[in-house]
């Protein structure tokens, strides 16, 4: 089984991809390595996955619409989306990045998905999307229709563009 897993540079990208690669799947890796979190941490973490033999790494960024022709002619069961732009203070600030990143990236990864009939998607959304919930813990019975920033709009957002 092969596994298209972005935000592969990332502390869950990676975790995941390595529990995939002892289970003996083969793993695409996607990440842009931007440097909003350390990218030397980043570089590490590819290190080690590189080592696995079902590993292959693609530095890319997936609001670029024609990154896909790369993964087109893989056989991929399964995506999972774990490449956000993350940061809701920042959100504020650079709000186009958020917008490019987390949904149109997001959009790309659906369409890649319907194009090649892959029907197995895993996306990691944010507890951000609860906005300014008081009620702990969160649970999937609450509204989550108020975001307090843009990084939570944009969540939100890829959630319901998902259904």
């Amino acid at each position: 089984m092969s596994i298209l897993i972005t935000g592969v540079g990332g502390f869950i990208g990676f975790h995941t991809a390595k529990f995939f690669l002892k289970k003996k799947f083969k793993i695409i890796g996607v990440d842009n390595l931007n440097n909003y979190y350390d990218v030397k941490l980043k570089n590490a973490r590819l290190k080690q996955l590189k080592k696995f033999e079902g590993f292959t790494f693609f530095k890319k960024d997936i609001q670029d619409k024609k990154i896909f022709n790369y993964f087109k002619k893989e056989k991929i069961n399964c995506i999972i989306n774990l490449a956000a732009q993350a940061g809701v203070r920042h959100s504020l600030k650079d709000p186009y990045t958020y917008i490019n990143s987390n949904i149109l990236g997001h959009l790309n990864l659906l369409e890649l998905a319907r194009d090649s009939n892959i029907s197995k998607f895993i996306y990691a959304s944010s507890s951000s999307v609860y906005g300014g919930n008081k009620i702990f813990p969160f649970s999937i019975n609450q509204r989550v229709d108020n975001p307090i920033s843009l990084y939570a709009a944009s969540k939100k957002s890829t959630e319901l563009i998902s259904e």
